[in-house]
């Protein structure tokens, strides 16, 4: 079957929405959008096998050729929510201007397989001596779900793994972490006239503040990478609510923060390191203080400067590899393979109003990627 064009491809990957949220009123599920790529790939010869890791999310595996060994190429099928007010453009519908498509999903990261496809379906097969495989996931923007259901359970064991984040092209061989907590104090709420008539949450968490802020400092100072510009875990204070009128004492107060974690720092003992940090505040007010994950959390990830996967990828691409500061599912497929982090647009276009993909990407993309196939599978 004659399968769309690259434009065509794009389009309708950009017009299937599919929404990852913890919010399940955004939540929307990815299996329209998997069924299109098994489709497509399928038309192309690959083997094609759909997998349901949840009530309606889905990863697709597609393979092309035989043998041990070979090429991953990997990306997930979601995308974040959106503020259609924040939207110049329908967020659902690939609008092409100013040499860029714009639309959600365009750079992070649906386009990806249109890339893909478009790769595949130009080359010649003949002397192909180890298999491609496609892995599309599920669910990367909340829970890595996809990524993780995978990893446990991968039916093959392929020699290097390219996940197709937007990253300029620039081969990204380490990346920080990512764990998320709420901590809530519930108090006592009564008439402010009289204190002694409550706990004031707010005040409770002026001393969890204190902690943490310490437990920021101690991480500064215990740990380091030089392989990044920000060569320390990063602890950030992003949310607090708490309270609801001026004369109430306030009886519950929630704070939201995160930690980026360098690779090899060992989310146990992260863990541990927030527990001491609230001991005593915990054992002042035995009760009310409650610690919860906001995900699961995500470990840092590095494939060694010095690999050769590094290397070769570094000649393909003419860029030398980096580090970057935000996350993906490579933590995870690392436990297969070698691993880089590799794929057209940029990062900043992702999760922003009006996304889009650079058409500078499109010939540069299409071209690394026939080469990285034509070099990992055809030895």
């Amino acid at each position: 079957m004659q399968i769309p064009s690259f434009k065509g491809i794009y389009s309708d990957l950009i017009s299937t929405s599919s929404i990852s949220s913890s919010d399940p009123s955004w939540d929307e599920g990815n299996a329209k959008v998997i069924d299109k790529l098994a489709q497509w790939f399928t038309d192309l010869g690959f083997d094609t096998k759909i997998v349901e890791v949840a009530k309606g999310k889905h990863n697709l595996i597609a393979q092309k050729g035989q043998g041990s060994g070979g090429l991953l190429l990997a990306g997930h099928t979601d995308t974040v929510p959106f503020d259609e007010g924040r939207w110049s453009f329908n967020p659902h519908t690939l609008t092409e201007k100013n040499n860029r498509f714009y639309g959600l999903g365009t750079a992070d990261m649906k386009g990806f397989f249109a890339f893909i496809l478009e790769a595949v379906k130009n080359m010649q097969w003949n002397g192909q001596n180890k298999p491609l495989y496609i892995l599309a996931t599920c669910d990367e923007e909340t829970t890595m779900l996809g990524a993780k259901h995978f990893t446990d359970d991968a039916p093959f064991k392929p020699d290097y793994c390219i996940i197709g984040e937007p990253t300029s092209l620039v081969p990204v061989y380490a990346h920080k972490g990512h764990v998320a907590n709420a901590i809530r104090v519930t108090g006592k709420s009564g008439h402010s006239s009289d204190p002694s008539l409550g706990i004031n949450a707010i005040e409770v968490m002026q001393e969890v503040l204190f902690a943490m802020t310490q437990l920021r400092d101690k991480l500064i100072k215990d740990y380091r990478h030089p392989g990044f510009d920000i060569p320390n875990p990063t602890l950030n204070l992003g949310h607090i609510h708490g309270g609801d009128s001026a004369n109430r004492i306030c009886g519950c107060c929630e704070l939201h923060y995160d930690v980026r974690p360098l690779p090899g720092m060992s989310l146990e003992a992260l863990d541990q390191l927030l527990h001491s940090a609230l001991e005593e505040v915990q054992a002042k007010w035995a009760g009310l203080i409650d610690i919860r994950p906001l995900h699961d959390p995500i470990p840092g990830y590095e494939c060694s400067h010095d690999h050769p996967f590094v290397g070769q990828m570094q000649d393909l691409s003419g860029k030398e590899a980096q580090s970057v500061n935000y996350c993906t599912e490579a933590p995870f497929l690392q436990q297969l393979c070698p691993t880089l982090v590799l794929g057209p647009g940029s990062i900043e276009q992702a999760h922003q109003p009006d996304e889009f993909l650079a058409f500078e990407f499109i010939d540069p993309t299409v071209s690394l990627l026939q080469r990285s196939i034509q070099s990992y599978c055809f030895t």
